[in-house]
């Protein structure tokens, strides 16, 4: 292995890394907004939690950084596949960062999915797109906030109708202390989706400059983008707590226990199917379909729509992004 070689590769390694940890940051919201909003936990308790859970969730399942490493384009056949993943991973981290800035709770994976494919498309050609896995990862992007939805929907439904003669004071006593264990439950299930991405993306690199022969990934990569989401975690992503936490409708203890345990739900569920599905459309999701069965007129549509927007536009903004960028740096 050459030094240029071996400086290419700590610049990717750096790059995902620092995906991994402005993920972190940027997505700590999935886990804690609503038990934050609902004083079931303090901000710093719930912040230690979630990054001690994210860590875990990373180390134990590698199936979706498999999925990412090898479905958008095969990483053996790039000659040049350490410049688009160089120019994939900046484009998704200006994305995040700035969808960040703004307190937009946008998709990281969408970002990163849509960054690599620009990449690919323009650095290599479509002809090394795997269109079937590129819309297949897409398909279930798509279709988690949609499940996510419905079944936040239902569980808060019969939630509504199990504790419909009980005291608001009991049922939100009761539900504050569950609301621990469904943050816990958030963040480990973050952790076994999210942080994949970035093992996914350092594997990817490893192949395409043959200093692996497949796409298993080793363990010091799962302890460096474990150690990292969990870092990046405990920095917190404030702005985009108050927007999940407090502005799309006013969340109770009860309701933040059925988003919790719907969208940790369809994450792990996804992630046993090694597929990558977005943590934040999921918890949005779940939180739109509780705040619409608890009652349709609480829920603050303009916001949803504000954020269905940037779910949208993610993919291709990011593509456009990581393929402007190729052609600026290589």
């Amino acid at each position: 292995m050459d030094t240029s070689s071996i400086f290419v590769i700590g610049i990717v390694i750096f790059l995902a890394l620092a995906f991994d940890f402005i993920n972190g940051f940027h997505d700590t919201a999935n886990a804690i907004a609503t038990s934050v909003s609902t004083r079931a936990l303090k901000p710093r308790t719930a912040i230690i939690l979630a990054a001690a859970m994210n860590f875990l969730g990373a180390i134990l399942f590698t199936g979706v950084a498999k999925k990412i490493g090898g479905s958008v384009t095969d990483p053996t056949t790039l000659d040049n596949g350490l410049e688009v993943v160089t120019a994939t991973l900046l484009a998704a981290i200006i994305w995040n960062l700035a969808t960040w800035w703004l307190g937009i709770p946008s998709s990281s994976s969408h970002a990163l999915i849509g960054a690599l494919a620009g990449a690919v498309f323009v650095g290599a050609g479509s002809d090394h797109l795997k269109w079937s896995g590129f819309i297949e990862i897409v398909e279930g992007l798509l279709l988690s906030p949609l499940i996510a939805f419905v079944i936040g929907y239902i569980i808060m439904t019969i939630l509504k109708w199990i504790f419909a003669k009980k005291s608001p004071h009991t049922v939100n006593k009761g539900f504050r202390t569950m609301q621990i264990l469904t943050a816990a439950a958030q963040s480990f299930t973050h952790g076994t989706n999210d942080a994949q991405k970035a093992m996914g993306i350092i594997t990817f690199a490893l192949v395409t400059s043959g200093h692996l022969e497949s796409l298993e990934v080793p363990l010091w990569v799962k302890i460096a983008a474990a150690t990292s989401m969990a870092l990046g975690t405990s920095i917190g992503g404030w702005k985009i707590i108050k927007t999940m936490g407090t502005k799309i409708f006013k969340i109770e203890p009860i309701h933040g226990f059925a988003a919790d345990f719907t969208s940790a739900s369809v994450i792990f569920g996804a992630t046993l199917l090694h597929l990558p599905v977005s943590t934040t459309h999921a918890v949005t999701s779940a939180i739109l379909g509780v705040g619409s069965a608890k009652r349709f007129s609480e829920v603050k549509w303009s916001l949803a729509g504000r954020i269905v927007i940037t779910w949208f536009i993610t993919i291709p903004i990011s593509a456009i992004l990581a393929g402007i960028i190729f052609k600026i740096l290589f």
